[in-house]
């Protein structure tokens, strides 16, 4: 509970942090085969990094550069200063603060704060989760039975959900910010999410162990349950669902010979 109270705690100061940069134009640049970093990235990576870690704490995160020693520490910080830099930077209010522990390679904890509506969720398998704010602002209605599914807004403008579209039991609606997708899964806001591209352990840690948290399942298609703390921290696929719907969305994706 130690652990997760201070989660909370550096989730509000790291979203106080980005409301400032975001209240003017956020300039940036690309990182060498990657997307865009901004200033806010470096300073929220740098607060985290001096509120989390204890002594004896590994540390893995997008905008640090990856220490091997991480690999013997049974407990690490997995973080994603901005997940959905993009967004951040276009103005788009869907990107967030993502924060995992992980031991012996089990995210226990997960924080994910979306500054921009002020919405955090919080919290691990056996202690549930804590939601402040209101996950489902940002969403209608949903029509009986049918599943919404969140997907990556970069996935959509290429066409790759096109073959989803005439599906008449799914909702689907892109999103920039995995972990916030697997945050409002886990808030009971949205149901399911998947790609066919790879995430970063720092992308989904968070996000797994809401999930988790909130009685849904996490998988690599074909591949069975993450593990987090790995030397190469890439997962080339991801699927998630709600509490009672993997199995159902697995079936549903099997069908289409899409995933597994």
């Amino acid at each position: 509970m130690a652990d997760l109270t201070r989660i909370r705690a550096a989730l509000r100061e790291a979203a106080l942090l980005v409301r400032r940069h975001a209240q003017g134009v956020v300039h940036f640049e690309m990182k060498p085969g990657h997307g865009p970093v901004t200033a806010a990235d470096f300073e929220v990576d740098a607060l985290l990094a001096k509120l989390l870690p204890q002594h004896g704490d590994g540390w893995l995160s997008e905008e640090t550069k990856d220490d091997p020693s991480r690999l013997s520490c049974r407990r690490v910080w997995v973080v994603d200063p901005i997940d959905g830099t993009s967004s951040f930077i276009a103005g788009r209010p869907e990107y967030s603060i993502s924060i995992a522990l992980v031991i012996d390679g089990v995210p226990v904890l997960g924080g994910v704060a979306n500054p921009a509506s002020d919405v955090t969720i919080a919290g691990g398998p056996g202690l549930g989760i804590i939601v402040e704010g209101d996950p489902r602002q940002a969403f209608g209605e949903l029509p009986s039975g049918a599943l919404r599914v969140l997907c990556s807004r970069s996935e959509w403008h290429r066409g790759e959900w096109d073959h989803w579209q005439g599906e008449p039991m799914l909702c689907v609606r892109p999103m920039g910010s995995v972990a916030y997708k697997l945050a409002l899964i886990a808030a009971g806001a949205a149901e399911a999410t998947w790609t066919l591209h790879g995430k970063n352990e720092w992308d989904v840690a968070a996000g797994v162990a809401l999930v988790r948290a909130a009685g849904g399942e996490a998988w690599l298609p074909g591949r069975g349950e993450p593990r987090f703390n790995l030397p190469t921290p890439l997962f080339r696929s991801f699927a998630a669902a709600g509490p009672g719907l993997g199995s159902r969305v697995r079936d549903f994706l099997v069908r289409e010979n899409r995933l597994g």
